[in-house]
């Protein structure tokens, strides 16, 4: 992030704490010590964001802690400053009372049960994986149907952790595929996280062949951190380069793997395309969903994307939808087969409100 974003940032996050503290201390029907306690402790919860910078520094069930807390505040932030926007835009046009909004219980009732209602759906939400079944067709030679399991977005770390990526490689080995997918993304923040847990353990119980392309977050932790990690757990790591997969039957997959944007030098597909082999299906693993009019133009047969996580909570989907040409779901351009996923995993706080986690698991015919 540029220093412009991050001091467009900093007052974005002070102005709106101001406005949410302003409007909980007029709401809050208590004495002078205990409207300084509630919103006190609200404050502090907004700015633990900032603990991002010392995690790594932390005891590790502090650095979880902290970044639970730290980075859940800004989506339920979101939704308390929509709230109260809503709810003064109602009273100017006295549909609200005032007396709803300044020293209420009945205010504060209602906020209450909203908000808490709210997130614990969107985190009963998160934590449900969707199982997306996708068919992929092609006329290049097949002698069988094939099952491959595609993720993107793990983020993996102080939120994601070990015991519950365990629970998704059980799904996807119960799956039985002949290759697992993932377009970037697997690591959220920290190496340090990763190897605390023993991910890399994790991994190595997959039981087929995993390939994978960078996303911006393994630039985030570190790109060399990040190879290194990829190769303790197995993972075939494509950076502007393609493997062929074999498969069942004597047949074979081609995935071509991208460097992440992220990279400004990273190879422009069509001169990847070259070197590649021709006369396979070709499967393109790029984590940002930019340009997807490339990959039609270079001939490939099916795009995976992620990274936009489909804007997490609503109303941020409908900001994504205006940024991408598609921020979420399947797409055809030409005979060009496309799928942009909103990942499995999460940054930041664990809700989905709007969008859903998800694993894709296609069949290629």
């Amino acid at each position: 992030m540029s220093i412009i974003g991050i001091i467009v940032f900093l007052l974005v996050l002070l102005g709106s704490s101001g406005y949410i503290g302003w409007h909980v201390w007029q709401l809050l029907p208590l004495g002078l010590v205990g409207k300084w306690l509630v919103v006190g402790a609200m404050l502090l919860c907004f700015l633990t964001i900032f603990a991002n910078f010392i995690l790594d520094k932390s005891p590790m069930r502090v650095a979880i802690a902290m970044y639970e807390v730290g980075n859940s505040s800004i989506f339920i932030g979101l939704y308390l400053l929509m709230f109260f926007l809503v709810l003064d835009l109602g009273r100017l046009v006295r549909l609200v009372p005032k007396s709803f909004l300044y020293n209420s219980w009945a205010g504060t009732a209602t906020i209450f049960v909203v908000i808490v209602g709210l997130f614990v759906y969107g985190y009963l939400n998160y934590m449900h994986k969707e199982r997306v079944e996708l068919t992929l067709n092609t006329e290049k030679k097949m002698k069988q149907k094939h099952r491959v399991v595609m993720m993107t977005d793990l983020h993996l770390g102080y939120h994601n952790r070990a015991d519950e990526f365990r629970k998704w490689v059980d799904k996807v080995n119960k799956e039985q595929p002949e290759a697992i997918l993932i377009a970037g993304d697997i690591i959220d923040r920290s190496i340090r996280a990763l190897t605390e847990q023993d991910m890399a353990a994790e991994f190595r119980r997959l039981k087929a062949p995993v390939y994978a392309c960078l996303g911006n977050h393994e630039y985030y932790s570190g790109e060399p951190d990040a190879k290194r990690f990829y190769e303790e757990a197995g993972i075939h790591l494509l950076i502007d380069n393609y493997a062929l997969v074999p498969l069942k039957g004597g047949d074979t997959l081609l995935v071509v793997g991208r460097d992440d944007r992220t990279n400004k030098r990273r190879a422009r597909l069509k001169n990847l395309m070259e070197k590649v082999p021709k006369g396979y299906y070709t499967l393109l693993l790029d984590h940002q969903p930019y340009h997807l009019e490339e990959a039609e133009q270079a001939g490939i047969d099916f795009q995976l994307s992620g990274h936009t996580h489909y804007g997490q909570v609503w109303p941020i989907s409908w900001i994504e939808d205006l940024i991408y040409e598609k921020a979420f779901g399947p797409l055809q351009k030409g005979e060009t087969q496309y799928y942009v996923s909103s990942g499995i995993g999460i940054w930041g706080g664990k809700f989905r409100i709007g969008t859903r986690s998800e694993y894709v698991v296609a069949e290629l015919q």
